[in-house]
């Protein structure tokens, strides 16, 4: 894995086949597992997963990062309400949800970028990456480490607490809080702002 290019920008080359299957490992669970708890029908989530994601991979070339925060979470956004709408419309239904929700309402909102509905996607999209980006990055540290990031900046403890908890120095602490916190912003860089 190279440490040294963000994720977006490994996306930039199309033939990166690892890039690629790190999006696709990384956005599947989310978009499908937010499908369903938004009332999609349950034969319908590979679909339109596969859907978003094959837009993504045609259409990430045209994309362009833009200094305003959000602006990939945004795009993926759109191409999810976009293929939403299309699936329901190459099979010439409703798009009605689980429960005889109209998911078409939920495609409307989720098409506003100022609805409540948009806001939810926004945070479970950082949760989603956040928790993406801890696990991709954990086999590049220490035990120790890792164990100091994830008291002092995670768990929310005092550097002097964590610094007895696990023998090593405060600057030690401070020091591993900034060395994991450096890798998760480079490999996470366009993705959450």
């Amino acid at each position: 894995m190279d440490t040294s290019v963000s994720f977006l920008d490994s996306l930039q080359c199309t033939s990166d086949e690892e890039a690629w299957g790190r999006l696709v490992g990384m956005y599947s669970p989310l978009i499908r597992g937010w499908l369903k708890r938004h009332g999609a029908m349950v034969e319908d989530l590979d679909d339109v997963t596969q859907e978003v994601l094959a837009v993504v991979f045609r259409r990430f070339p045209d994309f362009r990062r833009e200094p305003r925060a959000g602006a990939f979470r945004a795009w993926l956004r759109t191409i999810t309400a976009n293929c939403l709408r299309d699936h329901w419309r190459k099979k010439n239904r409703q798009p009605t949800g689980v429960g005889g929700s109209d998911f078409g309402a939920v495609i409307a909102e989720l098409e506003d970028p100022n609805s409540g509905l948009s806001a939810q996607w926004n945070r479970d999209h950082d949760r989603h990456v956040i928790q993406y980006l801890l696990d991709e990055v954990r086999p590049a540290f220490t035990d120790k480490t890792w164990q100091a990031f994830q008291r002092f900046a995670l768990d929310g403890l005092t550097a002097d607490v964590v610094s007895q908890e696990l023998g090593i120095s405060v600057n030690a602490v401070f020091v591993a809080k900034s060395r994991v916190l450096s890798r998760l912003r480079q490999r996470g860089l366009g993705l959450i702002e």
